[in-house]
């Protein structure tokens, strides 16, 4: 096996939750390409089939699932149907994010609905495939957090522009998110599983001026980031060539949050 071998892909079975959206179409295409047995799986399983589809297409084996991660019997019944099929998996990114609370002044039943998803639900995906993971005593969990989680909210980028509305849960979630990494990675750990951190910056989406202006200021690239940024990085986390890496929490954001 040469250096570059190991950052391969190739013949790892690798669950990635979303993969139709903002980061997880990305993710999905980058995962495909580096030589992964690609299962992707979310609530909403026909935009699902179309991705999966498309990097068929493309000469890649990807697969689409429903999964409400909110659900343990959701969970439950996806692992039993990607072990039916694969009989492992080798990697586990957790990427799903269900964005349902409406500004600072969202409703209790909103906050309810994302602790659900976004707390109960994360926390179920590393307790229920972490368990297989460490019964054949190998496995890494890579966990898409934001800068969100880092720092609070910058309410001066959105001055002028009807964005500054932000929901309380993202941040609770992600800096949430963060500290669960360390847990697991200390659960895990002894028994041959890696569980890790991403927590990407601004991606760009039509956002307007003058708030692009501010945030691309505020990095030291310049820039918001592009689906094709995020991807490298979580391929490197699932790889052989990040074996002694857990427990790690990694911004990519551009500089944003070393400034």
């Amino acid at each position: 096996m040469t250096s570059l071998d190991r950052f391969s892909l190739k013949d790892k079975v690798i669950l990635l939750t979303g993969g139709a959206g903002l980061y997880g179409r990305g993710l999905a295409a980058d995962l495909a390409s580096a030589g992964a047995h690609l299962v992707i799986a979310a609530r909403d399983r026909e935009k699902l089939e179309a991705v999966a589809a498309e990097e068929r297409e493309r000469g890649f084996q990807v697969e689409a699932e429903c999964l409400d991660q909110g659900d343990e019997a959701s969970v439950l019944a996806l692992r039993d149907r990607v072990l039916a099929r694969h009989g492992r998996v080798d990697g586990l990114v957790n990427n799903a994010v269900a964005r349902v609370v409406k500004g600072a002044a969202g409703s209790v039943e909103q906050w309810q609905e994302s602790m659900r998803v976004n707390a109960t639900g994360v926390m179920l995906m590393h307790r229920v495939f972490g368990a297989d993971m460490v019964e054949r005593g190998i496995g890494s969990i890579v966990n898409i957090g934001s800068i969100q989680g880092m720092i609070g909210p910058s309410y001066e980028l959105y001055a002028g522009t009807s964005m500054g509305d932000l929901p309380p849960d993202y941040f609770f979630h992600k800096g949430g998110m963060i500290n669960l990494t360390r847990f697991y990675a200390a659960h895990f750990g002894a028994r041959g599983v890696r569980v890790n951190c991403l927590s990407p910056g601004g991606f760009f989406n039509q956002q307007p001026e003058p708030f692009l202006s501010r945030y691309c200021g505020h990095t030291l690239l310049g820039r918001m980031a592009d689906p094709s940024d995020l991807g490298g990085a979580v391929i490197f986390l699932l790889s052989d060539a990040a074996r002694y890496i857990t427990g790690v929490n990694l911004p990519v954001d551009g500089g944003y949050t070393a400034k």
